[in-house]
């Protein structure tokens, strides 16, 4: 079974202001894009369960021309609070990498 880490060229996590977390999946073929796009397995529903986020607020967006898949979800706390552990969210993609197709 093909994941997110073996089909990407490169994964990451960043900031998207205080309360946002954005995963960016980056693909060097438009068949490698293809076929994350393709998934049935990656909803916003899975996508929820793994981050533990509500699955209203989680989005998925497709950019064929960047051959990007996007994704964004509410962050826990809000960036800089008390209990906040990745202020910048850049170790959040790390869960996604053995997601599978």
């Amino acid at each position: 079974m093909s994941t997110i880490a073996n089909t990407a060229s490169y994964v990451r996590s960043k900031n998207a202001g205080p309360f946002w977390i954005t995963i960016d999946i980056f693909c060097e073929t438009q068949e490698a894009y293809q076929m994350i796009v393709d998934s049935t397995k990656l909803t916003p529903q899975a996508i929820s369960k793994l981050y533990n986020v509500s699955e209203k607020d989680t989005k998925l967006f497709y950019l064929p021309d960047l051959k990007t898949v996007k994704i964004s979800i509410p962050r826990s706390t809000p960036q800089g609070s008390e209990y906040e552990r990745d202020m910048h969210s850049g170790q959040q993609y790390v869960q996604i990498l053995d997601f599978e197709l």
